[in-house]
């Protein structure tokens, strides 16, 4: 499966957010490891010379990813961490491994072009206020 359509950055946060949460659960084998790592080393290449304090939030993110996740989406987007076709397919990887049937079923496949007013993932919470 392609992901074209998802927004490369939150492609991956996901993907951070997946393998950081495997590794703390002590779910995951020696193959998400080590995808994990090199997804998150690959990540640290493309920030480390943009932004200082952006290897901070990164290390920050993946031991705490609900406290960080927040602050990691902009450090990513400065570091244009999503045109990175390599790192993207590090995250396709990784997300296939840590959440096969969620990938299989096109959970990672969103297509927010011109939406307002959205979240994306699991157990979120949102108040919208129209006038």
């Amino acid at each position: 499966m392609e992901v074209d359509e998802v927004d490369p950055v939150s492609l991956v946060v996901a993907a951070l957010v997946a393998g950081a949460a495997a590794g703390v659960a002590g779910t995951a084998s020696s193959v998400v490891s080590d995808a994990y790592a090199g997804l998150k080393n690959l990540v640290r290449g493309r920030i480390a010379a943009r932004q200082i304090g952006a290897e901070t939030v990164l290390d920050r993110a993946t031991v705490s990813p609900p406290t960080w996740e927040a602050e990691l989406v902009p450090v990513l987007t400065a570091a244009e961490v999503g045109q990175d076709e390599h790192v993207r397919a590090a995250a396709q990887q990784l997300l296939r491994l840590v959440d096969p049937s969620g990938w299989a079923a096109g959970k990672y496949v969103v297509d927010l072009r011109d939406a307002m007013g959205v979240q994306v993932g699991d157990h979120n919470t949102q108040h919208n206020t129209f006038s």
